[in-house]
């Protein structure tokens, strides 16, 4: 499955490596995964479709 996320290191839309489903502090779920080009840690705001 091919998730979309903004990298600030790259300034650009990457498709997220590896993928996981997660929860904020405050319960709402997001979608963490890496940067495939940096290695950075990427999120976004929701439940991954």
């Amino acid at each position: 499955m091919a998730i979309e996320a903004y990298c600030v290191k790259c300034k650009a839309k990457k498709i997220m490596k590896d993928p996981k489903e997660s929860t904020t502090k405050n319960g709402k779920p997001i979608t963490k995964g890496v940067c495939p080009d940096c290695g950075t840690t990427i999120c976004r705001i929701g439940a991954a479709k």
